[in-house]
């Protein structure tokens, strides 16, 4: 199976919207020939990520968090540090929310890549 390569300039997209394109793209339901168990999905390249548009006050008040294992190891990091040290890891993560959770999901957000 061969991979396509998409490239898309994120200049002036809502973070949603292009996540949800981007998802749709990674798993390959663009395609005729779409399965649900086979990874026939596109390769994804996004330009411009740090221009991005985030719509509302998801800037200021959504928080991302993650857990040590240990008690009381729950960290949480708000969207704008985020962005600030890394844009890409923003999008990564609204599109690898939109992945199935399976064995598929590793090897598909693997397919994509910023500049």
């Amino acid at each position: 199976m061969e991979h396509k390569t998409h490239t898309i300039d994120a200049t002036g997209k809502v973070l949603g919207r292009l996540a949800t394109e981007v998802a749709v793209l990674l798993r390959g339901k663009n395609n005729p020939g779409f399965l649900l168990y086979k990874d026939a999905g596109d390769d994804v390249i996004i330009k411009n990520v740090e221009k991005i548009i985030i719509t509302g006050k998801k800037m200021d008040q959504k928080k991302y968090y993650h857990h040590s294992g240990y008690p009381g190891g729950l960290k949480e990091v708000s969207m704008k540090k985020i962005f600030e040290k890394n844009p890409s890891e923003i999008l990564k993560k609204a599109v690898l929310g939109m992945l199935p959770k399976n064995r598929l999901r590793p090897r598909q957000i693997k397919r994509l890549k910023f500049e």
